[in-house]
């Protein structure tokens, strides 16, 4: 039985309704996943982050590799034990982050060298290496190692990196197999492939359909938001997501805004992350039902309401802009673990209002529109 259920597709656009089921935990989607780089989602405790709505977010293989280790988290108990976390984690690869150092890396057939960006030490981390990580970290959901390419990039620096991606997707899902059926890693936890090839349609189209042949429990889009416009984007997405399995779940990788989110979700992206809520907090930025507001601003100063009077979030139920202003320009540590919770609420609920406008038959278009008006300003 698969662990994803589709329960609904919307008559309007490619949007859909369904469950993620894995150790007894159900995840509805379409769903955002809170980014914990370090096992940890910034400024908020995890029972925080569960008491906002969520029950999966993201660690980062890269991170917690390199500190404090996987093969320390392993003997902690692993991940979920060692960060009191008792839902569900998605874990990426690492290969964002090791390609984002491109001047401290060296990619070959086998894997790539870098170095670690704490001490400068020599890593290789290989497609089996990085699901060997994964699995002493015990991750619910883990990503295979795969080559982003910055944008723009030539169809020829793309075709390789999509080559590489492609032979290494391959080597990730026979050492996922080889690591369950030695009992390394449950048999209810999963394995997404990665898409690559930039935003040319030809390649995207092609590692799509090589990917989907090798029969991965789910899929994610990577090597967008890297500089791309939102509309070449959202094209890139009208090609890949038709050609990936309904029966499976589908992952949008680092995205992004809540605009973004409505327009993934509308060409039929199951799931969700992204650093912007928590990092734009800290930055004193929030997002609202009325568009962002920037509380360090002067116009915040005599404020007596809250950040956004539709929001049921703890820190618009107590606090005025005007004091959460004065605790952001003090330097106060409480500023932002009140702004994080603003905007890991608004998260929230923006997916809860999309999955509304689904379940009651409603056009996202209008959703989407409402979200325009005040996001593109």
């Amino acid at each position: 039985m698969s662990f994803f259920t589709l329960l609904y597709e919307d008559t309007f656009t490619a949007a859909r309704l369904g469950t993620l089921q894995i150790r007894g935990i159900t995840v509805e989607t379409p769903v955002f996943m809170p980014v914990g780089t370090v096992g940890s989602v910034k400024t908020q405790t995890p029972f925080e982050v569960a008491d906002y709505g969520y029950n999966l977010i993201l660690g980062n293989t890269y991170h917690l590799y390199l500190r404090p280790g996987d093969e320390y988290i392993k003997e902690m108990g692993g991940l979920h034990k060692f960060i009191s976390w008792d839902k569900l984690m998605l874990t990426d690869s690492g290969g964002f982050q090791v390609f984002s150092l491109k001047e401290f890396n060296k990619v070959t057939e086998e894997g790539v060298k870098f170095q670690s960006h704490l001490d400068g030490s020599y890593h290789f981390f290989t497609p089996e290496k990085v699901i060997q990580i994964q699995a002493n970290l015990g991750s619910d959901i883990s990503m295979v190692l795969d080559e982003p390419v910055e944008h723009p990039a030539t169809a020829e620096r793309s075709r390789k990196a999509m080559e590489i991606t492609i032979k290494w997707a391959k080597q990730s899902i026979i050492e996922h197999r080889r690591l369950q059926d030695e009992g390394r890693i449950s048999r209810d936890s999963y394995l997404f492939g990665i898409t690559q090839g930039s935003t040319f349609p030809d390649q995207r189209k092609e590692c799509t359909e090589r990917l989907v042949d090798m029969n991965f429990d789910g899929y994610a889009v990577g090597g967008l938001s890297v500089g791309e416009s939102n509309q070449l984007m959202y094209d890139t997405l009208d090609i890949s997501e038709p050609l990936l399995p309904k029966e499976k779940p589908r992952y949008l990788m680092g995205v992004g805004t809540p605009l973004d989110i409505v327009n993934g979700v509308m060409r039929g992206v199951d799931m969700f992350d992204c650093v912007m809520p928590t990092r734009n907090a800290r930055n004193g930025t929030l997002f609202t039902w009325q568009g962002r507001i920037t509380i360090k601003n002067e116009a915040q100063k005599y404020n007596q309401g809250p950040i956004d009077e539709a929001c049921g979030c703890p820190t618009c139920k107590n606090y005025t802009r005007a004091f959460l202003r004065h605790l952001y320009k003090s330097g106060e540590h409480l500023a932002l673990r009140l702004l994080t919770a603003h905007n890991l609420w608004f998260y929230h609920d923006l997916i809860e209002e999309i999955k509304r406008y689904l379940r009651e038959g409603k056009d996202l278009n209008d959703l989407r529109k409402q979200l325009e008006a005040v996001y593109e300003k």
